[in-house]
């Protein structure tokens, strides 16, 4: 048997969960960016053709910053240096970045890993505005016998992926959302991951009230350390058959220059 034949022989036995969160008028989204558009364009019967068929088509906007995406290393900078020093100026002439863009990052195919925080602490959800620390980290790591490599991708579940179908309350504004700090950023560094995600539209701890106004784990992850972010991962199936160790594959729109774009990644397991 050929290799691609028992590869496919393996994928028939395995369950693949669909990480990428659906995406509709009105979804929650962080208020920094487009607001998702979707609209029927052209509908069935405004145009028919000699045979009496007819074709109805979409228009869609929305930032490349909306529902399950993935953040270019373009997207922060810090000092006015994007990563590796950088000039973020200097990067963004003409209206797109040559360097640092979303069409930099190839598709991912590797292992991956889900820290299930709340699992690990005997709790359903991360409390609004906890700091997930690298004790929990660790933990996780530890009790589900799960060590970090480098080149895994890192998936970290808070719990708060529950409050999508109320936005208000995902986006968290007043109450903050959960998430890793500085510290759980740079234990993810240290590890040297390919990828960090999570279950927000943030991905870091955002303290009650605060909105964005400090972003230290993108700093650390994306400018110190060229580490793509995924953010508003869908990880509750995942979660709850305990699949803690897959095989990661990321697919995103390969947008030329843009500072990050739409996903829908898979967990094969």
């Amino acid at each position: 048997m050929s290799n691609t034949a028992e590869l496919v022989k393996l994928l028939t036995q395995a369950t693949v969960y669909d990480l990428g969160r659906p995406m509709h008028n009105g979804m929650a989204q962080s208020p920094n960016h487009p607001t998702f558009r979707h609209c029927l364009d052209r509908r069935h019967g405004d145009k028919v053709r000699v045979d009496g068929g007819s074709a109805a088509a979409d228009l869609l906007t929305l930032g490349c910053h909306v529902g399950t995406h993935v953040d270019a290393l373009a997207h922060v900078s810090h000092n006015g240096q994007l990563h590796g020093g950088v000039d973020a100026q200097e990067a963004q002439n003409g209206g797109r970045f040559e360097v640092l863009g979303i069409h930099e990052l190839p598709p991912f195919v590797g292992r991956g890993v889900l820290l299930d925080i709340p699992a690990v602490l005997g709790i359903e959800c991360c409390e609004p505005g906890y700091e997930i620390t690298v004790g929990d980290l660790e933990l996780a790591t530890s009790e589900q016998q799960t060590p970090v490599r480098p080149g895994d991708a890192v998936l970290i579940r808070s719990g708060w992926g529950v409050h999508v179908d109320d936005p208000d309350q995902y986006r968290g504004t007043g109450t903050g959302v959960p998430g890793v700090g500085a510290p759980g950023a740079q234990w993810l560094a240290d590890k040297q991951v390919a990828l960090a995600g999570a279950d927000t539209i943030a991905f870091e701890c955002l303290a009650p009230g605060a909105g964005h106004a400090v972003l230290p784990a993108h700093r650390i992850l994306l400018v110190e350390h060229g580490i793509n972010i995924i953010e508003a991962i869908e990880l509750e199936a995942l979660a709850a058959a305990q699949a803690h160790e897959f095989v990661f594959v990321l697919g995103h729109l390969n947008i030329h220059g843009a500072t990050g774009a739409p996903a829908r990644p898979l967990a094969i397991a």
